[in-house]
C-alpha cells in the first residue's frame, strides 16, 4: 500500500490535492533529514506510519474549524503541524522549536509546498507571547514541564467537541503525570484507529489547560 493510500484509507474525506501535498511532504522531509537530523533516521522507511499518520491521530479527536489558533511546539521537522495544517487549511498553525536550522527547514517546506496557513519561528515555547486556542505536540517532555511552558498561552474555549487545551501524542504509561496535574483530561487509544503495531502503546490525550 502506498503512503497516500495508507492516509486515505483512515482519512477518506481528503483530496486528492490534500494527499499530493502529504505526499511531498513525506519526501522533503526524508530529503531534509540527510543533512538535519529532523526525524530517526532508522525509521525513515516508516516516515508515513511513524510521523505522518501518526500526527494525523489528533485530526480523529478534534476537526479544527475555521479561525481556529493552534501552537506546535517542539515541532522538529513539522510534526504534527504540517500534516494537521494540510488537514486543516483554515486554521492558523504557529511551529516552534528552539533549534534554528529544523526551523528553517520547516519554513522552507511549507514554502515549497505553498502552505498558507503555517507560520515558523525559532523560539523557546515559554517564550512565545500569543495565545491560542490549543497547543499540540508530539510530547517533548513530562507534563508537568510542559503544563509549566504553556502557562498563559491557552485561553477558553468550548466551540469544538472538546474545549480549548492541550493536545499531545504519547507512548506508554504516564498516569502518574497526568495525576500530578490535577486538571481535566481524556486519553484516545490510537490502536483503535490504526492497525499497525507501532500504534499499540500510542495514546492522544487532551488536557485542559486553558486559562
Amino acid at each position: 500500500m502506498t503512503g497516500k493510500n495508507l492516509i486515505a484509507s483512515y482519512f477518506p474525506d481528503l483530496s486528492s490535492q490534500q494527499l499530493d501535498l502529504l505526499e511531498r511532504y513525506a519526501k522533503e522531509l526524508v530529503q531534509h533529514n540527510q543533512g538535519v537530523n529532523v526525524i530517526s533516521r532508522k525509521n525513515e522507511d516508516r516516515v508515513w506510519e511513524e510521523h505522518l499518520l501518526h500526527s494525523l491521530g489528533i485530526a480523529k479527536v478534534i476537526q479544527f474549524k475555521p479561525g481556529t489558533r493552534v501552537l506546535d511546539f517542539g515541532t522538529g521537522g513539522g510534526l504534527p503541524g504540517i500534516p494537521l495544517a494540510i488537514l486543516f487549511p483554515e486554521t492558523s498553525f504557529l511551529l516552534v522549536d528552539s533549534i534554528g536550522k529544523k526551523i528553517r527547514i520547516v519554513e522552507e517546506m511549507a514554502t515549497s509546498l505553498g502552505i498558507q496557513n503555517v507560520r515558523a519561528q525559532h523560539a523557546r515555547v515559554e517564550d512565545i507571547q500569543e495565545t491560542f486556542d490549543f497547543a499540540v505536540s508530539r510530547a517533548v517532555k513530562s507534563m508537568p514541564v510542559m503544563r509549566e511552558w504553556l502557562k498563559g498561552k491557552i485561553h477558553k474555549g468550548k466551540e469544538h467537541v472538546i474545549p480549548n487545551g492541550f493536545i499531545y501524542i504519547k507512548g506508554g504509561d504516564f498516569g502518574a503525570e497526568l495525576s500530578q496535574l490535577r486538571k481535566a483530561n481524556r486519553i484516545w487509544e490510537m490502536s483503535e484507529w490504526f492497525e499497525d503495531p507501532f500504534f499499540e502503546t500510542k495514546k492522544v490525550v487532551w488536557v485542559d489547560l486553558a486559562t
